[in-house]
């Protein structure tokens, strides 16, 4: 087991439930989906991260904001960035602009700002997002049911910051939607 998942069972990511089992099970699916997908090393440890603050669908967290050094110590930086962006991100406000404008505005729930990202951090939030929202996905048709036609008209907008390898397996989880 590596130090970065044994770090989260030891912090009790595996007693909090998650949509379909528990959050550690699904921290690590999010993780594998990115790396079939091939994403880099720094976006995969983002993704076994990616509710480490909580987000604004799910309100539990692993650790307080504060403690966001300690997290950067675990699992670097750069993937600390992601994660912190995809947690504090107004997920509402920044999905309705892609396919409406080129550079989507990132806006942060947490500290109601509103901020340009690099080209590489929108890559990341859609890949890490697409990764998340299939992993629930996989043998939960009752969640494709509710949600598939929003997220598939989600993906589909933010097609041009995806991977081929991400935009392949939504088709192939979300086929009735497409």
């Amino acid at each position: 087991m590596d130090e970065k998942f044994r770090r989260l069972i030891e912090l009790g990511a595996g007693e909090f439930e998650h949509v379909d089992g528990s959050l550690i099970a699904h921290l690590e699916g999010t993780r594998c989906l990115l790396k079939e997908w091939n994403a880099s090393q720094v976006l995969q440890e983002a993704g076994l991260y990616h509710a480490a603050y909580g987000t604004s669908a799910f309100v539990q967290n692993l650790f307080d904001l504060s403690q966001r050094e300690e997290v950067a110590s675990v699992i670097g930086d750069d993937a600390e960035n992601i994660v912190y962006h995809y947690c504090a991100c107004d997920r509402e406000a920044f999905f309705a602009q892609f396919g409406q404008c080129e550079q989507p505005v990132f806006y942060d729930r947490l500290t109601t700002e509103k901020s340009t990202v690099s080209t590489e951090l929108l890559h990341q939030l859609c890949e890490l997002s697409a990764a998340n929202e299939t992993e629930i996905a996989i043998n939960n048709p009752d969640f494709i049911a509710q949600h598939g036609s929003r997220l598939v008209t989600v993906f589909s907008r933010m097609s041009n910051f995806l991977s081929a390898s991400a935009q392949r397996k939504l088709r192939h989880v979300f086929a009735s939607h497409f």
